[in-house]
């Protein structure tokens, strides 16, 4: 069987913020069933980097999640401004999460964090020589520990399941393939 796609019939926003948007549609399926209560999270793209310095670590950052209640390790990453390119963003969020400058950028991989419910895309890329150039910048409500971590360290911490963000341990399982290969 060919597996199509859905038509938008109708949209309703319910909640409409800057972090979140909550709106139901009616669809139409492909066999001619439409469901009148589909909900989707609309939230902004974001970026995430393996990001890894002169000496071959990898960056990493440590931080208190609300929403899950866990302080959790993760690789650097945050929201697309509006008006910047993937790439811009990872540069800026870098900085400013790490104090770290990288000579080189390249895309890894695009994910979905949850494409049945939400609409947003997850832009990785891979950044190497980096090194520390500046003091962390970070948002009123960030307290980011930054810590770094050998490749082997950082495969050992994904098999004890260290790494709690799921598009995370996607982003280095891309990555440290590619680390590896450099």
């Amino acid at each position: 069987m060919e597996i199509t796609k859905w038509k938008k019939l109708a949209s309703k926003y319910l909640v409409k913020e800057k972090w979140a948007t909550l709106r139901v549609d009616t669809c139409e399926l492909p066999n001619g069933t439409v469901k009148d209560d589909y909900y989707v999270l609309e939230y902004p793209d974001w970026v995430n980097a393996v990001a890894v310095t002169k000496d071959q670590q990898i960056i990493m950052v440590r931080q208190y999640r609300f929403a899950g209640d866990i302080i959790s390790l993760e690789i650097p990453g945050g929201v697309i401004d509006e008006g910047e390119t993937p790439e811009e963003a990872i540069k800026r969020e870098l900085v400013e999460e790490t104090g770290y400058t990288f000579s080189s950028c390249e895309p890894l991989c695009t994910l979905y964090a949850n494409p049945a419910t939400a609409n947003n895309q997850t832009y990785t890329y891979l950044l190497t020589d980096g090194e520390k150039t500046r003091a962390q910048h970070l948002d009123e409500h960030e307290i980011i520990n930054v810590e770094l971590y050998s490749i082997n360290e950082i495969k050992q911490l994904i098999k004890e399941n260290q790494i709690d963000q799921a598009l995370h341990v996607a982003a280095l399982f891309y990555g440290l393939e590619k680390v590896s290969d450099h």
